[in-house]
């Protein structure tokens, strides 16, 4: 597997790959599922990340860095990383622990002491994943987008 940032001519395999992911989650929330589809705006305004195996697009991440019109919660000195999204043919092989990582290096070489994610109440498998990484909850610093959408906070310290 390699991970690096995205290029146009995978921006509709990325997109195709966080659709699916994201289904059983967001399906009755059609302005989210644009922007979850739309790869070359993450790509413009953030980092896209993707991970591949060959041309095989496995799955994506999105960091936000400082000026980012991505970020969402994130603070002085915090990284942050949304729309972690692993292709359902690929979850359970390691990839999405490996693009999470890829982001906590990333955001250490910038200089941040600590990352935080929103992540749907819905998303129990995440939760154990982050869980297991050291994120731990922030609850208050959960938050709602909109009615009826709650998101939970996660963080965690880096190590220098």
């Amino acid at each position: 597997m390699q991970i690096a940032l995205a290029t146009p001519d995978q921006y509709a395999r990325i997109s195709a790959a966080t659709l699916a992911a994201y289904a059983e989650f967001e399906a009755a929330d059609e302005a989210y599922r644009r922007k979850l589809g739309d790869s070359a705006a993450r790509a413009a305004e953030a980092e896209l990340w993707v991970a591949l195996d060959g041309d095989r697009v496995l799955g994506s991440v999105t960091r936000c860095p400082v000026g980012s019109p991505w970020r969402q919660v994130a603070g002085e000195g915090e990284g942050e990383f949304r729309m972690l999204a692993v292709d359902p043919a690929a979850q359970g092989s390691g990839v999405g622990v490996a693009l999470v990582r890829h982001v906590l290096d990333r955001c250490r070489a910038g200089g941040d002491h600590t990352v935080v994610l929103s992540t749907s109440t819905e998303m129990l498998t995440a939760h154990g994943m982050y869980a297991r990484l050291g994120f731990t909850r922030m609850p208050e610093r959960d938050w709602s987008p909109v009615p009826g959408v709650g998101l939970l906070v996660y963080g965690r310290a880096l190590d220098a």
